[in-house]
């Protein structure tokens, strides 16, 4: 039984090793390196596109409190227009 389990035991390593080995093998291939800088590049668009939205919310939000401050400080409310100087819009 002792050498049944060690058996089966070697067997699984074996096809463990061997699974890993085939995987690093297809990863060192050129259509395996170019499907890890593919993978790479999909990611950093991802993360520039996040970063942009980021800035623009946070422009949005400053804005806002730069208006209200504005508004607050000075009764004018920015965005609106002046009327002309006859009285005609």
């Amino acid at each position: 039984m002792s050498r049944l389990f060690w058996f089966g035991l070697g067997a699984a390593a074996g096809l463990f090793v061997a699974k890993k080995a085939a995987e690093v093998t297809k990863q060192a291939t050129p259509a395996g390196i170019g499907a890890n800088v593919g993978e790479g590049l999909r990611e950093l668009a991802g993360a520039i596109g996040s970063f942009g939205a980021e800035v623009r919310a946070g422009m949005a939000e400053r804005e806002q409190e730069l208006q209200e401050t504005v508004e607050r400080q000075t009764g004018f409310t920015p965005g609106r227009r002046a009327p002309k100087a006859n009285g005609k819009h």
